[in-house]
């Protein structure tokens, strides 16, 4: 069984022939959000109809990371190593400390709640960038069906805790990523739920640590761009519904990986970085490959 497709011959260089798709864990019911722990060697991931955080520390399995979690999706770690969360359930965005206590980092902008942040990364200067579609207040699957009090935005909170919206023309905002030098960033625009919006990629040069006029990127076939992750070389590694989709820093697709879920995110980790962690409907897989992952901090 191949568990690649090659369209750039690039990519051939980028993946093993011999290091497999495994699934690491399954029996969920729709996971997001992973982000790799080297220092404690585990992998967070979400399980959020579950309304729990799950761990998997490679060679002793999956256990109850945190329950309940908020409807909590998106993590990433922030400059000091701290988690930080996108909960759907309490409509914000918090860190968590290391005596466990938790800081409330946004879950408001002019007066209004949050939608359902989703997506969240951290920038070198210690900004913190989170996407805020509508999908957790929709239904009540993946948080508590709501009213709407907001435009679906991306938003950029400074190290002073100054909340700023700072993309606001796109219909659902979900993953996004900057480039390794910072000097660009991905967002996808997954589309108004039950609706027929284009779905893509939009990629934004970066001007004084503020995005300047995005432009179209890529546009994910089949699926879309839930979530991804950049490796070293700027190549972009993107979900999508038949496995995630190697993008080329100019926009074009190089390969695939074939996953029998539809993947919702990825992320890099392991002992070099070199190890892709995929979120894929109700199971986790991951695979070694001959790339290594920006991984902040």
């Amino acid at each position: 069984m191949s568990f690649f497709e090659v369209i750039d011959p690039v990519f051939a260089t980028y993946v093993l022939g011999n290091a497999p798709v495994k699934r690491l864990a399954t029996g969920f019911d729709w996971v997001e959000g992973p982000v790799w722990f080297g220092d404690a060697g585990c992998l967070l991931f979400s399980d959020i109809p579950n309304n729990r955080i799950v761990r998997y520390t490679p060679g002793e399995g999956v256990t109850t990371y945190r329950q309940p979690s908020n409807y909590a999706n998106g993590h990433t770690r922030d400059r000091q190593g701290r988690l930080i969360s996108c909960e759907h359930g309490t409509r914000r965005v918090t860190r968590r400390e290391w005596d466990g206590t938790v800081t409330v980092i946004a879950d408001r902008y002019q007066g209004k709640r949050l939608n359902s942040p989703n997506d969240v990364v951290v920038a070198a200067d210690g900004g913190i960038w989170f996407t805020d579609p509508h999908y957790g207040i929709m239904s009540d699957y993946e948080g508590y069906r709501a009213e709407q009090e907001l435009p679906c935005n991306v938003y950029r909170v400074d190290p002073d805790g100054t909340l700023e919206a700072v993309i606001t023309d796109m219909n659902c905002p979900n993953g996004l990523a900057f480039s390794p030098d910072e000097s660009l960033l991905y967002v996808a625009d997954t589309g108004r739920m039950f609706s027929a919006d284009p779905r893509h990629i939009r990629v934004h040069p970066m001007r004084d640590g503020r995005p300047g006029e995005g432009r179209l990127f890529h546009a994910i076939e089949p699926g879309c761009a839930d979530g991804f992750r950049v490796d070293t070389d700027g190549n972009l590694w993107s979900s999508a519904a038949d496995g995630v989709h190697c993008i080329a820093p100019d926009g074009h697709l190089m390969g695939k990986i074939l996953v029998p879920e539809l993947v919702s995110n990825v992320c890099f980790g392991g002992r070099a970085k070199q190890q892709l962690f995929i979120t894929a409907t109700t199971s986790l897989y991951g695979l070694t490959l001959n790339r290594s992952g920006v991984q902040r901090p």
